[in-house]
């Protein structure tokens, strides 16, 4: 939701109603955590990085100790609903952007702009735009970017060159004749791997059109719209043209092998993967790989502004302490030290002009497409809708629906799955009405 916060026992009944129906929405408020210890949750590998550089914070900050909870990615989700619902959150935690406005219905994240604007360190017109706005639901700051993750092309140089191409895609069109040149199905041989149980694909497709994916006020899909049923043609094309297998990621097996062997000439994903290939790759390779923005369907394309952000719970009573990790993690020199441990990059402009991202020819074109990426729909449900647009997919690509029926479909569920959104909406009090919190 992003009608701002509501009277108390107004959220709660709302809450005890959304139980009833199965909501995954839960509700309350956090006690403190004593003393000087803030609690700062991470998900994935992030917290073992983060305990690299906090010890740099600490020798800074000497009253503040900072105790780190890592989240295993599959649990995070249930974990923080659940921590809200027993009045357990942290002081701060990393949060997938994709995650937040969930956590601003449920009214659970202080707002950050005035922070900002008395900040010497975090500054907004420093960031990449589309990053700082997927923090950003309703008008109101909610988040700061702590590192940012797009999809685009990995692809074989050398294999591009001896089919004629001596440059990547830059539109769909080029990329059909790329696909076709690259691509053998007699002997196993695809232009592109692109599991059939992945949405990320699909939806950065999605976002190059000019239709948004949701529609009033993301109340109602808008999968039926010329844009996606463009996007959804042109990728259920590169199945029904052999220019990809129709598998899953499990049936694909060891991607950066096959990648090498030549099996896939493209592969579409994300940042840290430069990582596994280099690894993975042997050292005589690591010349015939590289990196490119996506295509669009007339020229450059659009890729989906992903990545995590910082936020302070609305319980802590360690605000003012929170906001100083969020700007010493803020700073280029520490983002640049926790892309070399992680490979997760920055947010900020200012961060890739030092460290290791200046010279990486890999990581260029990253930083070409994230001036050039789109948020996904602010709304909590879209994960579960990205989930059902692929499910729909697939019966496209296995031939038992045809694009317009499966657009309908992936309308009618996500439709579905926005009906208590819709309630919710339409059952907001007035401005005048709601309870501001101190």
């Amino acid at each position: 939701m992003t009608h701002g916060p509501r009277p108390r026992r107004s959220r709660r009944g709302l809450w005890l109603a959304a139980i009833a129906v199965g909501s995954a929405l839960l509700g309350s408020c956090a006690p403190a955590p004593a003393g000087h210890q803030l609690t700062l949750w991470t998900i994935g590998r992030e917290g073992e990085a983060i305990m690299q550089l906090l010890p740099a914070f600490e020798r800074a900050h000497p009253d503040i100790r900072v105790k780190v909870q890592q989240l295993p990615l599959t649990a995070a989700h249930q974990k923080l609903l659940t921590a809200f619902a027993g009045g357990s959150t942290p002081d701060l935690s990393q949060l997938g952007n994709t995650w937040l406005p969930e956590l601003v219905a449920l009214h659970a994240l202080e707002p950050l702009q005035a922070r900002v604007d008395h900040s010497d360190v975090v500054r907004a017109d420093d960031y990449f735009a589309s990053i700082w706005a997927t923090n950003v639901i309703g008008g109101t700051l909610y988040g700061v970017p702590w590192y940012v993750d797009t999809r685009l092309l990995f692809y074989r140089k050398d294999l591009l060159r001896k089919a004629g191409f001596d440059a990547p895609p830059r539109t769909w069109a080029e990329w059909r004749r790329m696909l076709a040149a690259l691509s053998d199905p007699q002997r196993h041989v695809y232009g592109i791997l692109l599991p059939t149980n992945e949405y990320e694909q699909l939806m950065s497709l999605a976002l190059q059109q000019p239709e948004p994916l949701l529609r009033d006020g993301g109340r109602y899909g808008n999968f039926e719209s010329a844009g996606f049923k463009r996007a959804l043609s042109f990728y259920v094309d590169t199945f029904k043209l052999k220019q990809a297998p129709a598998i899953t990621n499990v049936e694909a097996g060891n991607p950066w092998t096959e990648f090498g062997r030549g099996v896939y000439a493209f592969y579409l994903s994300g940042p840290w993967n430069i990582g596994e290939f280099r690894t993975r790759l042997p050292a005589a390779q690591q010349d015939d790989w590289a990196t490119a923005p996506l295509p669009g369907p007339a020229g450059a394309g659009i890729g989906a502004a992903g990545g995590s952000s910082l936020v302070i719970f609305r319980a802590s009573k360690h605000k003012d302490a929170a906001w100083q990790l969020i700007e010493y993690l803020s700073q280029p020199a520490v983002q640049q030290q926790f892309y070399e441990l992680l490979g997760d990059m920055p947010p900020r402009r200012s961060s890739w002009q030092g460290g290791a991202l200046r010279d990486d020819p890999k990581a260029r074109a990253f930083r070409e497409q994230l001036e050039q990426v789109k948020p996904t729909p602010p709304v909590p449900e879209w994960e579960r809708i990205a989930n059902e647009m692929q499910l729909v997919a697939a019966e496209a690509i296995a031939g038992q629906l045809t694009i317009d029926q499966a657009a309908a479909e992936i309308d009618r569920r996500a439709d579905t799955i926005l009906a208590k959104r819709r309630w919710v909406l339409d059952h907001a009090q007035p401005d005048h009405a709601r309870e501001h919190p101190p």
